[in-house]
């Protein structure tokens, strides 16, 4: 006589990501400290472009913010900073140098279109 009783419902857990995979997880680490590939010079050149743009952009809507906006973006280039007990990196001081260029242009466009 075949069993009546109705199949099971629960049905194992399905598993979302591979975070839990002790195994992945040290492979995905592994590949973050591998050196990525070489970019090539075209994509190089993009590279540039979208920066340039994506800077230009920042600029454009700094131009419209708060003077309040303006001064968080100085206190945040202020914050650059290396992790403790490390020493500044020249291309860190630049970054926060560029943050700071980046509110004074964006100041001077402000001046220009004020009515």
């Amino acid at each position: 006589m075949p069993d009546k009783t109705p199949p099971s419902t629960a049905q194992p857990p399905v598993q979302l990501s591979t975070w839990e995979d002790k195994g992945a997880q040290q492979s995905l680490e592994a590949e973050a400290f591998t050196a990525p590939p070489e970019l090539t010079n075209a994509e190089l050149v993009h590279l540039r472009v979208r920066v340039i743009a994506l800077e230009n952009l920042v600029i454009a809507l700094l131009t419209q913010g708060s003077a309040q906006q303006l001064a968080i973006a100085r206190e945040m280039a202020a914050y650059i900073s290396p992790r403790p007990g490390f020493t500044q990196h020249p291309l860190t001081i630049h970054a926060a140098a560029q943050m700071n260029d980046s509110v004074d242009r964006a100041e001077r466009f402000r001046k220009r279109y004020e009515p």
